[in-house]
């Protein structure tokens, strides 16, 4: 029967290896089971802890399913068990761990999914470490890689996530008391991964995601209720930049306002692009100079488009949850302000309510210029005034040239009113130039054309100058409009260029174009979503473009307006050229492997028609002459012939076998058999292998050393590779020195020589197949030891990178999975995932 609704998911998320999240799920299951909810205990690993072994008393614990995997067993969660079962919550240890071949799904989260689709509940433990977006970074922080992760989606998808935390001093001491690891482990973790900076990195990175967990859970939650106030559960500061002189003073200014509150404010610069003066007075260069500020003090860039300034300014900030606003005063001067009423600044303070908004003086203050409106040609009080000025400015001359009367012609006279007309038609337009041209008109007809005192239309010189002044107004008007309206195209052209630029910025500096493209778009038009579906969604209210064959780009929220669609026509074709590029980046990356195959089967065309042809010259000379009858050989002779030809036979063999394994690892069929594995078990048949001249290497805490999970006769190959290659470069007399020690759920062996050492830039180079840096000896190999011995250890789930030798020299460093008693998480990963034991803790 299918559920009725879902299942909820809670995750406890661990800060690091140790901090209990096992036993608080444990105690989150036994206050449900209390409270006679029906909860069962699906997988959980306990790692010996009696602590946390404690806690499953009253619990009922599912037996566990048991996977055959190359001739040996592993437990594994049983999820048609738990399906069949059907309690109302089961707790899942390890969201992480990857599922033993054979079992229906690869990883454990995918079977979480499929109880969660059943309707039954899961409780869940996960550590930091092992998010995918932060593995890279832990790697750096830990310098121990983490095999088994887990997609954040998945975890961020959860119903509750609940951090489970703890001071570094205090987790140290837990694994000095011996809670974490047993004795034999704690000094080489101690010393290693649980250093007190490791813990510390590793607790920030777990409070940062959570509080982004925790704040995107807030905005959709004021989302989906139409709370457009502030909350102010975390300072938020936006600082507006016009592109303009003072941009820099205010980022500086803000970030500072940012740095001093609690914990550090955010800080958020965002360019408002309108089609209007505003992108056409600001300066591009100044702009980008700006972004690298913003971004060196820690902040984030951000441009919108917005049909007025200061209305897009306070949604934006509405939108992030702001809580001040920087803005620059204005710099118009004092008769622009007076001519063109409220600015930007005044009008966002009006608008601003429960945002607090900083003005911030700078040097370019009331200096700049005249800015008009977007919506119209003339802004309103020019609109206003122009008329006004049509009636007035007339009359006004008329009384000058009637106090003045004598002093000037009626041509003069009339130019004058000619005069006046043309400014007015500068101040209003088409409209104030006409009522002006019509009252000039009427005042010159009445007080300066005979008779004087009465209006004469008669003349047809009266009704010439009439329509003189009513055409020389009109088009002195259109004149000034079209320049308006030119002026006004060109700025709206710039405003586009400019968002445009900034959007190819972004991409480009993306690591993921398409994602970064579709939230630059949301973000630009203020929308309330931006995604690209393959077929058109049946909403009119939605803004729909097509960028490709059956893609579309689906915009909701507000409905744009012509000049925004073509801002986002433009968007469309960045985003269809991103969708092209990952088409034809999947194309190539299918071609890469087949190019790849291609350039080994060159190199070793190039590499063994030299050194598989030497051994077998040689052998098949001592075996010539053996056979020869022309020439009597004595016994000792015969010895050193036999001896060459077997040491010729030897290395012909070990040159087929490496390139025969090198040929299964490029094609992925290479056969393990991983299983506890002791060092101590496979050195001395590593160092059988040397060459007899090879001085034995000097051995160093490897009796101690805890079981590695590995294929022996493949690890041997390795170490013996390692051995060997180091010998070769170390001084003559210099034995090399082969030491192991554990870290955390890793063995590490280092073979460390005295020779030349390498050069940062060849510390990759030295791995390729088929070449021998810094080593022109031919009769050294075709160049696959090291090559070989990397991937020979990538395939038991290990690594091996290359250090500098304090003192001069190089060593390598082999680091395996540690292989843990039977019944543990470790024993339980037969391929390589072994990292999953500190998951647990």
């Amino acid at each position: 029967m299918p559920a009725t609704r879902p299942g909820t998911l809670k995750v406890f998320l661990g800060a690091a290896p140790g901090v209990g999240k096992t036993y608080r799920m444990l105690d989150e299951g036994r206050r449900r089971a209390a409270r006679g909810i029906d909860v069962v205990v699906g997988y959980v690993e306990c790692h010996g802890r009696p602590h946390t072994e404690a806690m499953l008393d009253g619990l009922e614990v599912l037996e566990r399913a048991r996977r055959e995997y190359r001739g040996s067993t592993y437990p594994e969660l049983d999820l048609d068990a738990v399906l069949r079962r059907r309690p109302d919550v089961v707790l899942v240890d390890e969201l992480a761990h990857s599922n033993v071949p054979g079992c229906r799904n690869a990883k454990r989260w995918q079977d979480v999914q499929e109880l969660l689709a059943a309707g039954i509940d899961v409780v869940a433990t996960v550590n930091i470490q092992h998010l995918e977006s932060l593995n890279d970074v832990v790697v750096k922080i830990t310098r121990v890689p983490q095999v088994e992760t887990v997609p954040d989606d998945v975890v961020r998808r959860a119903d509750q996530i609940e951090l489970v935390d703890m001071p570094p001093e205090a987790l140290r001491r837990r694994m000095a008391h011996g809670n974490i690891y047993p004795p034999e482990k704690i000094d080489a973790a101690l010393a290693n991964y649980f250093l007190p900076g490791n813990l510390t990195a590793l607790r920030e990175l777990a409070l940062f995601w959570t509080a982004d967990r925790v704040d995107e859970a807030l905005r959709k939650y004021r989302s989906e209720h139409g709370i457009g106030g502030v909350w102010e559960t975390r300072e938020r500061v936006v600082v507006a930049l016009t592109g303009g002189p003072e941009g820099e003073t205010l980022i500086r200014r803000a970030a500072r306002i940012a740095d001093r509150t609690a914990q550090g404010g955010a800080l958020l610069a965002v360019h408002v692009v309108r089609s209007d003066g505003l992108a056409a007075g600001a300066s591009h260069s100044a702009l980008v100079r700006q972004r690298r500020l913003v971004e060196s003090v820690g902040g984030s860039y951000h441009t919108v488009v917005g049909d007025d300034v200061a209305t897009a300014l306070v949604e934006f900030a509405r939108a992030e949850n702001a809580t001040q606003l920087v803005l620059g005063t204005s710099r118009r001067g004092r008769l622009e302000r007076f001519l063109t009423g409220r600015g930007i600044g005044e009008t966002t303070v009006a608008h601003s309510s429960d945002i607090d908004v900083h003005m911030v003086t700078h040097e370019r203050a009331g200096r700049g210029r005249l800015l008009p409106s977007r919506r119209r040609t003339l802004p309103t009080s020019r609109l206003v005034a122009g008329p006004v000025a049509g009636l007035v400015l007339p009359v006004l001359l008329t009384l000058f040239l009637d106090r003045t009367r004598g002093t000037f012609n009626l041509t003069s006279e009339a130019l004058l009113f000619l005069v006046t007309v043309v400014g007015v038609a500068s101040i209003g337009g088409v409209v104030s130039a006409l009522v002006a041209a019509v009252t000039a008109s009427l005042l010159l007809n009445y007080w300066f054309i005979a008779p004087i005192g009465e209006f004469s239309f008669r003349d047809p010189d009266n009704l010439l100058a009439l329509v003189v002044f009513a055409l020389v107004a009109g088009t002195v008007a259109a004149i000034v409009d079209r320049s308006l309206r030119m002026s006004r195209r060109a700025a709206a052209a710039t405003a586009e260029a400019e968002t445009l630029s900034s959007l190819t910025g972004d991409v480009v500096r993306g690591d993921q174009a398409i994602p970064a493209l579709l939230a630059r778009t949301r973000e630009t038009f203020a929308m309330d979503s931006a995604e690209l579906v393959e077929q058109q969604v049946d909403d009119p209210a939605a803004t729909q473009v097509s960028v490709g064959p059956g893609l579309h780009l689906v915009l909701r929220g507000r409905a744009l307006p012509s000049s925004e669609r073509r801002v986002l026509a433009a968007f469309a074709a960045h985003v269809s050229a991103a969708v092209e590029r990952a088409r034809l980046a999947e194309a190539a990356a299918e071609v890469e492997p087949v190019k790849a195959a291609d350039r080994m089967r060159t190199a070793l065309l190039a590499a063994v028609s030299h050194d598989l042809r030497t051994p077998l010259a040689a052998g098949w000379a001592a075996v010539g002459s053996l056979r020869s009858p022309e020439v009597q050989f004595t016994d000792e002779e015969r010895g050193e012939l036999l001896a060459t030809a077997d040491e010729s036979m030897a290395r012909l063999s070990r040159l087929i076998d490496n390139l025969l394994d090198m040929s299964r690892l490029q094609a992925g069929a290479l056969t393990l058999n991983l299983r506890a594995t002791s060092l101590e078990e496979v050195l001395p048949s590593a160092l059988d292998s040397l060459p007899p001249d090879a001085a034995p290497p000097v051995l160093h805490g490897v009796e101690a050393i805890p079981l590695v999970l590995a294929d022996p006769p493949l690890l041997e190959r390795v170490i013996a590779n390692l051995i060997g290659n180091a010998a070769r470069f170390a001084p003559p007399g210099t034995p090399v020195l082969v030491t192991a020690s554990a870290l955390a759920d890793r063995v590490e062996v280092r073979v460390v020589d005295r020779g030349p050492g390498l050069p940062p830039t060849d510390r990759e180079r030295v791995f390729e197949p088929f070449q021998r840096l810094g080593d022109t000896d031919n009769s050294t190999g075709v160049g696959l030891g090291l090559a070989l011995s990397r991937g020979l250890t990538e395939a038991m789930a290990g690594t091996l990178t290359p250090e500098d030798t304090p003192g001069g020299g190089l060593t390598m460093v082999v680091s395996l999975p540690v292989a843990e008693p039977p019944g543990t998480a470790a024993a339980r990963t037969p391929y390589g995932v072994g990292t999953q034991g500190a998951a647990g803790m």
